[in-house]
C-alpha cells in the first residue's frame, strides 16, 4: 500500500505579508526561495538546496485575530545549542514564548509569530518509549548536559 514520505510543506494565509517574511527570515533564517510581489506570496525553506519550500505564505487570511487557523508548526533544530540560541533570539527580539518543555524526546520552545501563530523550535532526542502525550518544564538557558539530565530526570520521574 502506498503511503506518504514526509510532511512537504505548510502554506498559511496571512495579513502583512512583509512582516512575516522578515519574521521566518531573519528570525528563524529560513531562506526564500521565490516569491511574487503581484501575488502576494513567499515561498520559505529551511533546506533550500534539499526542499524547493517548506514554508509557504500568501495574503488572504480572513478572521478576527483571536480566531485559531493553526494549531502548530514545528521546525527542527540539529541541536540542544540551537534551541538554547533561538530562545534567546525570541528573547532579544520580543518574541513572545508560550513555553519551554520536554516531551521526553525532545527539547522544544513553542512561540509565536508575527501573527500569532503558534511555533515550536525543538531538538529530537533518541530516547524511546516515553509515552505521550508528556510535558515537562525545561531550562534550556543552562548548558547541554544539565538539559539532557533534566529531561532525564522528568522521563523517570514519570515511571
Amino acid at each position: 500500500m502506498a503511503k506518504v514520505s514526509s510532511l512537504g510543506h505548510v502554506g498559511l494565509f496571512v495579513n502583512d505579508l512583509g512582516a512575516m517574511r522578515d519574521f521566518y527570515t531573519r528570525v528563524l533564517g529560513m531562506t526564500v526561495t521565490d516569491e511574487s510581489a503581484e501575488r502576494q506570496m513567499v515561498f520559505l525553506s529551511a533546506r533550500p538546496d534539499e526542499e524547493h519550500h517548506e514554508l509557504f505564505l500568501i495574503t488572504g487570511r480572513t478572521g478576527d485575530a483571536d480566531v485559531k487557523v493553526v494549531q502548530q508548526v514545528s521546525f527542527h533544530a540539529d541541536s540542544v545549542a540551537d534551541v538554547r540560541e533561538f530562545h534567546r533570539r525570541f528573547q532579544e527580539e520580543g518574541v513572545t514564548i508560550d513555553s519551554v518543555v520536554t516531551h521526553g524526546n525532545t527539547a522544544s520552545v513553542y512561540f509565536r509569530d508575527p501573527e500569532d501563530n503558534r511555533l515550536e523550535v525543538y531538538y529530537s532526542l533518541s530516547v524511546k518509549g516515553v509515552k505521550q502525550p508528556f510535558r515537562a518544564d525545561l531550562d534550556v538557558t543552562r548548558p547541554d548536559e544539565d538539559v539532557l539530565r533534566q529531561i532525564e530526570e522528568a522521563v523517570a520521574a514519570r515511571g
